[in-house]
């Protein structure tokens, strides 16, 4: 099995990142792979920085960069030699070079291949949040929760990367979930229902505590006291469940519902800074440590992310917590790059 990331050096692992670009850029530079081969030869860790550095790369090119006139005015700029930039080089026809023993990333030509691989691994996530915040009245960002107090005096606690927007009005009381994660206080009111909406998936009650998460497959439901209706009417059947306290239930957007129990003092137990998985595919543990990480995380096959997982882990650490939960299956996590995180099964 391959060594865990802890055993590359931080510093390896940003030359290594270096060289990826580097070598992209002047890929028949003699004197660059002459170099190349000289750092690798070094220190053990190099070569093993660079295997991992070089998977990543692979794992990221598979997905299209996205939003390219975001970032490509910047890009731009840079290499046309827009103030500020720190890079130590040599120039030879207008193209910036390293000079060896001081590489930075943002390089020349080689910053185009930063940007897109910053672009393919980040950039996306964000403006998708971002577009979600422009319809939003509330937001968090990774790692924020934030708890915000109504008109009506009920209360809604975010977890991070989350957005709502509130819509009060005579005789009724609705909450959009436009992404994320979010646990409502409610405040009872029988002349006005309170309903938090994820797309079409409406979440109604009267006075009680509850967690809704919208996801890519649908939205999960969680009752911590209380009782709520969860309805999906624009499908046929339309989906009417009742949950009270320690029930929950997931709702696809094509209507299918898988039903569960856990222990009421176990609904979002994110507020505590808790992840709690019992019998979870890997894939669905870390899906909730990615908004507590500031940077992509990456399992690199569909077996890996399908293995059960049970246990309790630190959110206030998330780094740490992916560790413990790929020791638990025997897998390897490496930084490969200071915003990637990659998890394999050796």
């Amino acid at each position: 099995m391959a060594a865990n990331t802890d055993a590359i050096p931080p510093q390896a692992s940003r030359e290594a990142t270096d060289w990826l670009i580097l070598l992209q850029e002047e890929p028949d530079d003699q004197d660059i792979l002459r170099a190349f081969a000289e750092w690798c030869e070094r220190d053990p860790a190099h070569m093993q920085a660079w295997n991992a550095t070089r998977r990543a790369a692979d794992v990221m090119a598979t997905g299209a960069p996205e939003h390219a006139d975001r970032w490509q005015p910047f890009v731009r700029e840079m290499r046309t030699g827009g103030e500020g930039s720190s890079v130590s080089s040599s120039r030879k026809d207008n193209v910036v070079r390293p000079a060896f023993g001081r590489r930075k990333m943002w390089l020349g030509g080689g910053l185009a291949i930063a940007a897109s691989l910053f672009a393919a691994v980040i950039g996306p996530g964000i403006v998708t949040r971002a577009v979600t915040g422009w319809q939003a009245d509330y937001v968090t960002d990774t790692a924020e929760m934030r708890t915000i107090t109504l008109a009506d005096a009920s209360t809604v606690t975010m977890a991070p990367e989350s957005a709502i927007r509130v819509r009060f009005e005579a005789g009724e009381r609705h909450i959009d979930l436009l992404g994320g994660e979010a646990f409502f206080e409610v405040t009872p009111d029988a002349e006005r229902p309170f309903t938090v909406f994820a797309d079409e998936v409406g979440v109604t009650v009267l006075g009680t505590g509850f967690d809704v998460r919208r996801n890519e497959a649908g939205t999960d439901v969680a009752v911590e006291h209380g009782l709520v209706r969860v309805g999906f009417d624009q499908i046929t059947p339309p989906v009417a469940e009742l949950l009270e306290a320690g029930q929950s239930a997931s709702v696809t957007w094509q209507g299918a519902v898988a039903r569960g129990q856990l222990p009421a003092g176990q609904v979002a137990a994110w507020r505590q800074n808790q992840l709690i998985a019992q019998d979870q595919p890997l894939g669905t543990v870390i899906d909730g440590l990615r908004r507590y990480y500031p940077g992509r995380i990456i399992i690199t096959d569909d077996a890996l992310a399908s293995r059960p997982v049970t246990g309790v882990y630190n959110l206030a650490d998330p780094l740490a917590a992916l560790r413990g939960i790929a020791r638990a299956q025997n897998a390897v996590v490496r930084q490969v790059t200071p915003w990637v995180l990659l998890v394999s099964a050796s």
